[in-house]
């Protein structure tokens, strides 16, 4: 789950003092774990709310954009990144002895747990990282939140031909959400083709779009605002932002109580 490169950690007992995150899902947890004084820098990324669900902690840390100057400048103890490091990266890290933690991307709220434990054990915050995953499983298994029984039937759509499916973050929010994900039992794992009349045959009872605004101006408009769409799902149509599903983190959890509200909510408008 996570390779560390360069030397023990010379930081002292209380964990490294100048963490260094290279990728947005690591700055989502480094900020959630670490006090301010302790992150050299995040990326360019988190400062921004189409991005990030903590942007407004990142707006007045350090920001990087992965560059080796930076790294150097930064001065970090210990780098936190995604399995995607490059190889000018990981050889001065190397060379400077700093550790490297390579963090992958969560598909479901285990890998959650997991990847969690490892960042807060990397930074000396094992007992914050508990703390964290103790508040998202009391989300989850919040007993007076009823899903919706039977599942109702979810597409995620934006036009764009491709859909999440099985083993995705983004199936595993909307099964917590008492959603049942038509793609994730017709087309497989990961991102799925999937067209306007594949959805149409599906029938699923709610469509979910990535964006705040389902009707907003873009290349998929047309298939958006298709009148089949709007004539089945004119009130049927809700938003689960790309930026609850991006990375996994415990703060994850926080978009299944309002994806549920909102799918009851459209569900509501069904024809008997």
């Amino acid at each position: 789950m996570a390779l560390v490169l360069g030397s023990a950690n010379t930081a002292s007992a209380s964990g490294p003092q100048r963490v260094m995150s290279l990728s947005l899902c690591t700055d989502e947890l480094l900020i959630s774990l670490l006090a301010p004084a302790r992150i050299a820098s995040v990326t360019y990324l988190a400062q921004s709310a189409d991005n990030a669900q903590r942007w407004r902690e990142a707006a007045t840390l350090r920001t990087n954009h992965g560059t080796a100057e930076e790294i150097l400048a930064h001065q970090p103890d210990l780098v936190l990144t995604s399995t995607y490091t490059g190889t000018t990266v990981r050889a001065l890290l190397q060379r400077a002895g700093t550790p490297l933690v390579e963090i992958p991307s969560a598909h479901n709220f285990d890998e959650i747990r997991t990847i969690t434990r490892t960042v807060a054990r990397a930074v000396g915050e094992e007992a914050k990282g508990e703390r964290l995953l103790a508040d998202m499983n009391q989300i989850l298994e919040n007993p007076a939140a009823a899903r919706p029984t039977p599942p109702i039937r979810v597409a995620a759509w934006d036009g764009s031909g491709t859909v999440p499916a099985r083993d995705t973050l983004f199936d595993a929010i909307l099964t917590a959400a008492g959603g049942a994900n038509v793609a994730a039992a017709q087309h497989g794992t990961g991102q799925s083709a999937f067209s306007l009349e594949a959805l149409l045959l599906a029938h699923p009872t709610v469509l979910v779009y990535g964006t705040a605004d389902t009707t907003a101006r873009n290349l998929h408009t047309d298939f958006n605002q298709h009148p089949l769409l709007l004539a089945r799902y004119a009130q049927r149509r809700i938003s689960l932002p790309e930026v609850h599903y991006a990375c996994g983190t415990p703060d994850t959890a926080k978009a299944v109580a309002g994806l549920r509200a909102k799918l009851i909510a459209a569900t509501a408008t069904v024809p008997p």
